[in-house]
Formats: C-alpha cells, structure tokens, sequence
C-alpha cells in the first residue's frame, strides 16, 4: 500500500515526461538526470506535456512500483 507521510522525501521532475514510460525508464531520469538514487525510498513524480497526469515512482518490498 502506498502511504503518503513526512517520513518520504518527495522529488518533482520539473520536464515533461512520456506518462508511458517504465521504470527501467524513469529510474534511469532519476539517477542520471535528477542526480538521486532510486532505491532510497524516496518517491519521484513525473508529469506529461498537458499537466493533466502523473506518475509516481517509488521503491517498496519487492521492487519499483508505478502509480498513475
């Protein structure tokens, strides 16, 4: 279950983004463009050109996992 608390350090990449990408994807833009490390539990959000969708990226047990 994603839990949304203080505890997480939430990160905006400021770029639009293809909504359609996977997390091999997405992670590649947080660690070689945003400069962070994917799997510190952190939780990374993305947004398309028209502002009206978003994709969360977050490291939890098992894995990445992509909220739209």
């Amino acid at each position: 279950m994603f839990n949304l608390n203080a505890n997480i350090n939430y990160w905006l990449f400021s770029e639009p983004t293809d909504i359609r990408k996977s997390f091999y994807s997405l992670s590649g833009i947080v660690s070689n463009i945003m400069e962070r490390y994917p799997l510190n539990g952190d939780a990374y959000m993305f947004i398309n050109k028209s502002l009206n969708r978003m994709t969360i990226l977050r490291i939890e047990y098992g894995g990445f996992v992509l909220y739209s």
